[in-house]
């Protein structure tokens, strides 16, 4: 990192403590700035990173709730509405015990050179709380989800700050929150959320659209060196919404993936993961990977703990959570001939993971690139809901498949630009950078 990087880091890191995985966030980006603020000196002027790092607001709450037996809980709520210079804050909403101060920061962060990268009026913001809804009945998630709503509401709106789902809110979830809004409000501001209900307002391929957009960057990025997925062994972690649906079109584009996860350990299908009995025992059961396992077969194995990382892949997708690939991890991919690794999740791969990535020379994209179908489709989404129109399967997926031939091409065309062809983190991070403090700028110091 260039020294005059340094110094706003340091000011960074000071102001902000103990918010490790948002430390982490800043430093993979301000890695990668210093030729475009040696190219662009009036970003330093206006203080662009300092303001860009600073959220404008950060929003934490209590979430009282009764559980089923009577008992009152009290969890913490959150909202960080990061950079609003490109569009109305737009960003999920996290519900997961890990959840505190640091990682919203980091996810929002994230968030806003994603939400850049799409092309959409969209600026970056996030949310979440440390409730866990594992375990936890149908009635005591809609009694969290009402009160978690309950003051969220008057924070958010269609032009103001959409939120989505994320680990632990899907369409149950987000189904609660907007009809607690709905009842708040006494309005029907359908883009006040997205990952809604197709019935209530929701898009096609939302559901679909992370892991389908991932596998669609990933096929672009594979092109670059002639190769595809045709017949090769992919490894994906995890085995919610972004993995089952990767592993449905990495299939479709020929791909045979191996592997699944879940926090108890890894399957390795030897056969290829069976989608239909995996989305059967996730999406419908909402069981674990263990009993994928055990209805699938002789061809699957379930391996408690471990790494799915050790299973010999051509292609590697990580859709779990943050810096799941360490260094050892990328090591052990690099062995057994990996050439390939798309983030799936946000900041799967640790700082040591990307520069064994990057020595080796293999194709990398960061997550913000990669898996930015889901917020672009939750755009589409917003799209709709202010037309009151509705887009079939097929004209949605073109649009979801246009952004992210968009998102690679600019990428790849802007590393090259700044002279590290193939550096997929640089064009990232300075594509998503220079639109954002453009706007940051013209807008006036606000």
């Amino acid at each position: 990192m260039e020294a005059n990087l340094t110094m706003v880091y340091d000011q960074i890191i000071a102001r902000n403590p103990g918010e490790a995985e948002f430390h982490q966030a800043v430093r993979e980006v301000f890695d990668t700035l210093g030729p475009v603020m040696a190219r662009n000196p009036q970003y330093t002027e206006a203080a662009v990173l300092e303001r860009i790092c600073e959220p404008e607001r950060q929003i934490i709450f209590r979430v009282p709730w009764q559980d089923d037996q009577g008992r009152v809980q009290i969890n913490r709520g959150f909202r960080v509405e990061f950079n609003s210079a490109l569009g109305p804050y737009k960003g999920g909403l996290r519900f997961h015990r890990s959840v505190y101060l640091g990682i919203i920061k980091f996810l929002g962060f994230e968030q806003i050179f994603k939400n850049s990268l799409t092309g959409l009026p969209i600026g970056g913001g996030k949310g979440g709380s440390d409730f866990d809804p594992h375990g936890r009945s149908d009635g005591e998630i809609m009694r969290f989800c009402q009160s978690f709503m309950t003051e969220l509401a008057r924070h958010i709106g269609p032009n103001t700050d959409v939120p989505a789902g994320d680990i632990g809110v899907g369409g149950r979830e987000i189904g609660y929150m907007f009809g607690q809004y709905r009842r708040i409000t006494n309005r029907y501001d359908a883009g006040v959320l997205t990952g809604k209900g197709l019935t209530w307002g929701g898009s096609l391929v939302r559901t679909e659209a992370t892991g389908y957009g991932l596998v669609m960057f990933t096929q672009r990025m594979l092109q670059t060196r002639g190769l595809d997925f045709a017949g090769r062994r992919i490894a994906i972690s995890g085995s919610g919404n972004v993995a089952i649906y990767a592993t449905e079109k990495a299939q479709e584009f020929g791909g045979e993936v191996i592997t699944c996860s879940d926090s108890a350990g890894y399957v390795v299908d030897e056969a290829g993961i069976d989608l239909d009995l995996l989305k059967q025992v996730k999406e419908i059961e909402r069981g674990r990977v263990s009993d994928y396992a055990m209805r699938r077969g002789s061809s699957a194995k379930f391996v408690p703990g471990g790494s799915v990382w050790d299973v010999p892949a051509e292609v590697a997708l990580p859709c779990a959570t943050q810096n799941e690939v360490r260094e050892d991890d990328a090591v052990t991919l690099l062995k057994n001939g990996v050439k390939a690794v798309a983030e799936g999740a946000n900041m799967p791969c640790t700082p040591g993971a990307i520069a064994a990535f990057s020595k080796a020379g293999i194709l990398y994209a960061p997550g913000k690139a990669s898996n930015a179908g889901g917020v672009a489709t939750s755009g589409l989404e917003m799209q709709q809901n202010a037309s009151r129109d509705s887009w079939s399967f097929e004209y949605t997926e073109d649009k979801l498949a246009d952004i992210m031939a968009n998102i690679h091409d600019t990428c790849s065309e802007t590393a090259a630009e700044y002279g590290h062809a193939g550096d997929y983190v640089m064009g990232a991070n300075i594509a998503g950078f220079i639109k954002v403090a453009d706007a940051v700028i013209a807008q006036g110091l606000i």
